[in-house]
């Protein structure tokens, strides 16, 4: 009798506390990943520099990479490094609609998606070298 009272105070339970696992909208950026996101936007800016050139480059060919892509590059830079500075002083405060988001041009319909060189910035400046974006590798069993 103790066990069947003591399952059914279980299961009323369960039912009384409710929990909500999921994480809130605005979760994933907090006043240090903005912070974060300002400093590496001023010290890693200009990396947009040789990337649209290489962008370009196989978009469009090697002539107008290295000028609209300089170019392009060049721009692209000078507002990652104003943001950088923006988003440096006013990291501890809410700015961009109420939220720590980037208050840059989406690239899309989520803010967590890789680079799109035509419509906008992405979160953070891109990567020199082998990009890997997966979590896994392949193992091998000796």
């Amino acid at each position: 009798m103790r066990k069947l009272i003591l399952i059914a105070t279980c299961f009323a339970l369960t039912g009384v506390a409710p929990a909500d696992i999921q994480s809130p909208p605005g979760s994933w950026h907090t006043p240090t990943r903005k912070l974060g996101r300002a400093i590496s936007n001023i010290l890693y800016g200009i990396i947009e520099i040789p990337e649209q050139i290489a962008r370009k480059s196989e978009a469009y060919g090697g002539k107008q990479g290295y000028s609209y892509g300089l170019v392009d590059g060049q721009h692209r830079a000078l507002k990652r490094f104003g943001y950088g500075w923006y988003e440096l002083f006013t990291f501890y405060c809410p700015t961009y609609h109420g939220t720590f988001k980037p208050p840059y041009q989406r690239c899309g319909t989520d803010w967590r998606i890789e680079m799109n060189p035509h419509d906008g910035l992405s979160e953070f400046p891109p990567e020199l070298g082998a990009e890997c974006y997966h979590r896994y590798s392949r193992s091998q069993r000796y």
